[in-house]
């Protein structure tokens, strides 16, 4: 009985233990990857290296534990494919390395933050989201979302007054820290927006795909391949006379593909299939503060990045708002566990009503039989 408990708490904290590791991997890649950035490397050239490198780490452990269970590919899997591996490895992080380039790696954190927003209300759209407006947990999702909006829209447009630590202070005296314009964070904050819509598309698009090609390793294998060479067409036109782009040393630039290739594409697209056949879209991109926190934390001593009042503000808001959603979300799950449950013992009433009728059934033939072999008294 306890090995049966201790499973069941196994198996309900893994989708929380996934995506929270994962939140760990995405900041330390906005880490490496603005580092890498702010010293020449070329953005577009990083997005098509990460997908080569987690082509190449994930496609041995898919041929490997997949091929029994793959199932056949299809054209309609396969164009699915393709337009997965446009919309997330290629618009949507040649769009946010752009935005974060403009702006700050806690800047671009933080606008992540709206992925959620607007992947429930593509949830909603394809029926993939349960949406009651008479309830309060549905409420709670659609209040969520629409603060979430306006904390994007906070971040992007006010700036406040300035917030200095310690920490920072020193270096800006020393003039180490180049602050972005007002200009800059608009094109950013544009920028950061329309690529978490594509990243939200790709995580409704992957959801639907899974349900008809369920082989999670394989999936994420086929698109990073996809991306690699779709970003390739994507580089050669926007790095076009510049071969020096493609270079790569053993530095910065080389940590940052490996370890984005590795941990964000490669095994990231992973963990997320796996959350999403398990608590769906939703549940799957509602952790993105703990990486928004981490990197703001982290940029403020790596990078003596300036926080303003309003920016501050405005992640906050966006905080609020998501985790209005997640609390509608776990209203959600609720009741198709209790449901499940019921269902359960339903069909163990059912089974041990059947047991039942058999053995009586079988009593009361054999009863007969009896009575029919039996010779009566009359004919004694």
């Amino acid at each position: 009985m306890s090995t049966k408990y201790f499973n069941q708490k196994v198996n309900l904290l893994r989708p929380f233990i996934g995506i929270i590791v994962l939140q760990f991997g995405y900041a330390g890649m906005s880490i490496v990857s603005k580092f890498a950035l702010d010293r020449g490397m070329s953005l577009h050239v990083l997005v098509v290296y990460r997908h080569v490198v987690a082509a190449v780490v994930i496609a041995p452990f898919s041929i490997l534990m997949e091929r029994k269970t793959r199932p056949k590919m299809t054209s309609s899997v396969f164009i699915k494919i393709l337009l997965l591996g446009l919309l997330e490895p290629v618009i949507d992080q040649n769009l946010f390395y752009t935005g974060m380039k403009y702006t700050t790696a806690t800047f671009a954190s933080a606008m992540c933050n709206i992925l959620p927003a607007f992947a429930f209300i593509m949830a909603w759209i394809f029926r993939l989201e349960k949406v009651d407006i008479q309830r309060i947990h549905s409420q709670a999702k659609l209040l969520g979302t629409l603060l979430t909006v306006v904390g994007a829209m906070v971040m992007t447009l006010v700036n406040g007054s300035m917030l200095d630590f310690p920490w920072t202070k020193e270096n800006n005296d020393h003039g180490y820290v180049k602050a972005a314009t007002n200009e800059n964070y608009l094109k950013g904050g544009l920028m950061l927006t329309t690529g978490s819509m594509c990243w939200s598309s790709f995580i409704i698009l992957q959801a639907i795909t899974l349900k008809s090609y369920p082989a999670e390793l394989s999936l994420t294998a086929l698109i990073c391949l996809m991306g690699a060479i779709e970003g390739s067409i994507a580089a050669i036109i926007l790095e076009w006379g510049n071969p020096a782009a493609w270079s790569i040393r053993l530095d910065s630039s080389l940590i940052a593909a490996l370890y984005s290739g590795i941990v964000c594409s490669g095994f990231g697209y992973y963990i997320q299939g796996v959350v999403m056949k398990d608590r769906g879209p939703v549940f799957a991109t509602a952790f993105n503060p703990i990486g928004m926190i981490i990197v703001a934390i982290l940029s403020s001593f790596i990078f003596s990045e300036i926080l303003y009042l309003g920016r501050v503000i405005g992640a906050v808001i966006i905080v609020l708002g998501l985790y209005m959603v997640l609390w509608g979300k776990t209203k959600d799950h609720l009741p198709s566990e209790t449901s499940e449950k019921v269902s359960t013992t339903i069909d163990e009433h059912i089974i041990v009503m059947n047991e039942n009728l058999k053995v009586s059934k079988q009593d009361n033939v054999a009863d007969y039989n009896d009575i029919r072999e039996t010779p009566s008294k009359e004919s004694v």
